[in-house]
């Protein structure tokens, strides 16, 4: 079985590391809480404005976050695949 390699940071790093580089987790975060906000103001704005915050919101505004953060650290990762 062939194991995915990276190179991340001028170094090839296998996926458990990879996964774990903070300079790349920092960038997705930073990416997950921009985008996240804006996706949140954009979807669930009149509902937190208001005050009508209902129970699905408890799962929909995590995922809010959660989703660009993946996007970011799956872009970065597919990019520095060898």
């Amino acid at each position: 079985m062939e194991t995915s390699r990276f190179t991340l940071g001028g170094e090839v790093r296998c996926l458990s590391c990879a996964i774990r580089y903070r300079p790349m987790l920092r960038r997705s975060a930073l990416t997950g809480l921009v985008v996240g906000t804006i996706l949140a103001a954009i979807n669930q704005g009149a509902a937190l404005v208001s005050g009508d915050l209902s129970a699905s919101l408890i799962w929909q505004i995590p995922l809010t976050y959660v989703v660009p953060f993946c996007v970011a650290t799956w872009g970065a990762l597919s990019s520095s695949k060898n």
